[in-house]
């Protein structure tokens, strides 16, 4: 069972007839709200905790990245935990596979719902991720066990800097063999740009979660994400959450920035909707 609250989110793989990307019917119906992991991408524990107030009941997720982590350390996702909010923690673990096993357990064992660790790192690294968060699930005795997403290729590569670092084949023959990998090691999902997302559905099946980032409106900037997509176009290729920054945190408003953001969203689950009730 996972913290995410979709035990069953991961179940035998279906292929369906329709001509949109498969996905998992536990997913298509989830709220859209759900389906948002806000990245509070700031540099204190304070300015974190203040938004997620802010936004809670207004999105799924909160992600507790790099610059976050670094500052406070783990103490910013108990906090969050403690206070009843959901946390990715997103630490891109990528060591030999003894140390990320250790690191996944730790992670876990903060009630954490979601972690990363990049597939890049290789099949017996995210193996051993796996086996780290199973043994916090054993020791909590609660039943429930984090997820495990594997990152691909950062949102933030062009495909001619992802040839410059060594990976053949355009960004989306990368993105699929990693994802296929990831499979392979039986990590729950990806972390992958919306441009893949559809390539990733075809080769890993309905119940492989992905989770995608360079989430931008349409009439905002890309900042720094080289391969991005507005929130309906990212949840009309297939993808299960999207994580969401600058646009909600850094709005006049960030709870009814994120509720126009899960509207939209919500306009095409609904286009989608009258399909997956054929199954």
């Amino acid at each position: 069972m996972f913290y995410v609250g979709h035990e069953d989110l991961f179940r035998a793989r279906q292929t369906f007839p329709f001509n949109f990307p498969p996905r998992s019917t536990k997913m298509t119906a989830m709220p859209a709200k759900e389906k948002i992991i806000v990245a509070l991408d700031v540099p204190s524990a304070d300015a974190a905790l203040q938004v997620a107030r802010k936004l809670h009941g207004h999105v799924g997720l909160f992600k507790v990245g790099k610059e976050l982590f670094t500052a406070e350390g783990p103490m910013v996702a108990r906090k969050l935990v403690a206070e009843g909010n959901r946390v990715f923690l997103d630490l891109k673990f990528h060591d030999i596979p003894n140390t990320v096993r250790a690191a996944a357990q730790q992670a876990a064992t903060l009630g954490v719902s979601l972690l990363t660790v990049h597939a890049s790192g290789g099949r017996k690294m995210m193996e051993a991720a796996m086996e780290g968060v199973r043994a916090a699930e054993k020791a909590n005795g609660t039943g429930q066990r984090a997820g495990v997403l594997a990152v691909t290729a950062l949102t933030s590569l062009s495909a001619e800097e992802l040839a410059e670092i060594g990976f053949q084949g355009s960004p989306e023959q990368v993105v699929v063999r990693l994802a296929q990998l990831a499979m392979a090691a039986g990590v729950d999902g990806v972390v992958a740009s919306p441009r893949e997302i559809g390539a990733i559905r075809k080769a890993c099946g309905s119940e492989f979660l992905i989770v995608t980032p360079g989430i931008r409106q349409a009439t905002g900037a890309s900042d720094d994400q080289a391969r991005t997509a507005t929130p309906e176009s990212a949840i009309r290729a297939g993808a299960d959450y999207l994580v969401i920054g600058r646009p909600i945190t850094g709005a006049s408003d960030p709870a009814a920035a994120a509720d126009a953001i899960a509207a939209e969203m919500e306009n095409a689950l609904t286009s989608l909707t009258p399909q997956v009730q054929k199954l």
